[in-house]
């Protein structure tokens, strides 16, 4: 680890220059009747003067008129350990300067050679309350942007900010100059701006603890986003899916409540060259708070058996397949013969509308489950709503760590208020004092948390392939697919719940809630275990189904988790991505495609010339039967190799 430390030079009498190590990008903050700071590199303006600041209730604004009493430099380079992660280990090299102010907080800005950061930090004692936080950020063009509208649960138009707090960051993405996105809709977080030069800026947030999560609102007269947040809930009442959620009535005229000194989140800026870089990208991860779990040894990865998106499905058994013990004991076995670490239980084992996770049905013996699981060697993690694990939290997690549950996929939370932000944390903290396993559904989009608690392994906020149980015909998920690891997947781990062995091709698809289908090819499916980040990673489909598709499950099954290493090969964003990772001397590569047949040559790592090479590629028919493939092997004699994809096709490969 290398660190440095050095006096603060000025640009004039109030401004400050901050460079990248590289030299590359720059920002100029400026201090006087505002606080701002711009974005630039060698080829072009980005962020034209930007504003943030923080105003409090009693009317004091931190970063207006603002007086520095330090300014201090660092440059430091060194390597951070990132199990549980895309990669083992990850390079936090950047150079900062912190402004101290007068009036009791300093604000930090880190560059990096791939993008900027800043973040106020408080040195008040006692309790305090902010009533905004101020975040302008003004693009220098009307770039055109792809960003995800926050999706009005009730399907209203022209819904009110209120009703648009109640969400669950599950969106397609529009792509429009981000003047023309409408000023009403609010937009969530990654978005990605697309700037001259083929360079992207993708703008996200990370470390949102005990804090409200950020919005961004579009301004039609000018190219700018302004932060948004979800004022701090006055009153309550249970409702939404199944009575499982709290939903707000009113809310206080302030956002947050803080006491103690302490940082707030980091709103960060993410700039590329080439778009491949996005997906490498670790910005998340290393500004987030190092973790807080001593022993991490209990903390186990791994796919899921998952039983709700095939509903139950499974056929050709001598008992009636649904919500019952004989059914999960069938998945377990199932699990247990191809090496699938957990089965999950989901929303219909406790009975609904109680909002009481200690009211099982009576169909279900959760010790019999537990049991079988163990003498297989499959574990189990239970489904719970967001308000039955609020309600009785500690009580509800040593009674079924207690039993041998290792797990909970908590759902339904659908705000991200400074409250249930502060629940996130307070539900993984308890998890992990039980060694469970956290996966949050329905939730705000990840900001590093999986860092700070890693038994936190997965997060929703994506239009998954649930979605396709229900969607019209006109939901384009495949080009969804070729924009996620580009803008989502930046943010952190996705459970998109793949693996679908019904597949359909352009125009094939209809939604069938009973017995769903993909789209795209089988090859698309599969690709997108190793494309996707997903250390808890669903098994989507009927164990039925796989059973008959043996190839695919024991190829599925064999597929990592989490890695050692990511690069992107190539891609483009929206059209297609190819993604070598590495786990130990195994290389795995994942080729997804949009709707356009494309042919690629693509140059793999060199240490895997020499090693024998598995491949699952688009069957020469899977322009008209998507679930045609090909699966070829041999020894790997060259690191060229051509790929081509069907419409809406997908290319994987195992080299060891």
């Amino acid at each position: 680890m290398f660190i440095a430390v050095f006096t603060a030079t000025m640009v004039a009498a109030t401004g400050y220059k901050l460079v990248s190590p590289n030299g590359r990008l720059v920002s100029e903050i400026n201090v006087g009747d505002s606080l701002t700071f711009t974005l630039s590199d060698e080829r072009q303006s980005i962020l034209s003067p930007s504003t943030i600041a923080i105003e409090w209730a009693d009317g004091t604004v931190w970063g207006a008129g603002m007086k520095v009493r330090k300014a201090q430099r660092l440059s430091v380079d060194e390597v951070i350990p990132s199990p549980m992660y895309k990669k083992s280990q990850v390079r936090d090299k950047y150079n900062r300067l912190v402004l101290n102010a007068i009036a009791g907080f300093s604000i930090e800005f880190r560059m990096y050679d791939d993008g900027m950061a800043y973040r106020f930090i408080s040195s008040l004692s006692g309790e305090h309350i902010i009533k905004n936080e101020k975040a302008v950020y003004r693009l220098s063009q009307n770039f055109e942007t792809w960003a995800p509208y926050v999706r009005d649960r009730k399907k209203r138009k022209n819904a009110t900010r209120e009703q648009q707090f109640w969400n669950d960051m599950q969106n397609l993405y529009t792509y429009l100059p981000v003047q023309d996105f409408d000023a009403n809709n609010l937009l969530f977080t990654p978005i990605l701006v697309n700037l001259e030069h083929d360079e992207k800026l993708c703008i996200a947030e990370v470390d949102v603890e005990d804090y409200p999560g950020m919005y961004l609102a579009a301004d039609n007269c000018r190219p700018q986003l302004q932060g948004v947040f979800a004022p701090y809930p006055k009153s309550v009442v249970r409702g939404g899916h199944n009575d499982l959620e709290y939903l707000v009535t009113s809310r206080y005229p302030y956002m947050a409540k803080i006491d103690a000194p302490r940082t707030f989140p980091w709103r960060t800026f993410i700039v590329t060259k080439r778009d491949g870089e996005l997906t490498e990208n670790d910005m998340v991860y290393r500004l987030a708070a190092p973790s807080r779990i001593a022993d991490r040894s209990w903390i186990k990865p791994g796919k899921v058996a998952w039983e709700w998106w095939n509903d139950w499905g499974l056929y050709g058994v001598d008992f009636k397949a649904g919500i019952n013990t004989e059914t999960y004991k069938y998945y377990i076995d199932f699990a247990s013969e191809n090496g699938i670490e957990y089965v999950i239980l989901d929303e219909g084992w406790a009975t609904k509308g109680k909002c009481d996770l200690f009211d099982v049905v009576p169909e279900i013996d959760l010790q019999t489950i537990v049991d079988h699981g163990r003498r297989k060697g499959v574990d189990i993690i239970l489904w719970a709503g967001y308000l039955a694990m609020e309600l009785n939290l500690e009580k509800v997690v040593s009674h079924y760590a207690d039993m041998g549950i290792k797990g909970f996929k908590i759902d339904f939370l659908n705000r991200d208020d400074q409250e249930m932000i502060a629940f996130m944390y307070r539900t993984a903290k308890v998890c992990a004092a039980h060694k469970m396993l956290v996966d949050f559904h329905g939730c705000p989009k990840p900001t590093g948390m999986q860092r700070t608690y890693p038994n936190v392994v997965n997060y929703e906020a994506v239009f998954g392939l649930e979605q396709l149980k229900w969607s019209k015909p006109d939901v384009d998920m495949v080009a969804y697919d070729v924009l996620l690891p580009y803008i989502r997947m930046v943010a952190g781990p996705m459970d998109y719940t793949q693996g679908a062995m019904r597949n359909s091709v352009k125009g094939g698809y209809f939604p069938n809630r009973s017995n769903p289908m993909s789209q795209g090819t089988r090859c698309h499916q599969l690709a997108e275990y190793v494309v996707f980040d997903s250390p808890l990673n669903m098994l989507c489909d009927s164990p039925s189904n796989y059973m008959r598709e043996q190839e695919c499950i024991r190829f599925i099954s064999r597929i990592p988790t989490v890695w050692d290493d990511i690069f992107v090969l190539d891609g483009k964003v929206g059209e297609y991505i190819v993604v070598a990772r590495r786990k130990g001397d195994d290389w795995y590569i994942g080729v997804l495609g949009n709707w356009n047949a494309r042919e690629l040559t693509v140059k793999l790592p060199d240490d895997c010339i020499g090693k024998r090479i598995e491949i699952f590629s688009d069957g020469i028919n899977a322009h008209r039967s998507a679930q045609d493939y090909r699966k070829t092997s041999g020894i790997l004699e060259q690191n060229e190799i051509v790929i081509r994809l069907a419409p809406g096709g997908g290319w994987v490969a195992c080299i060891q």
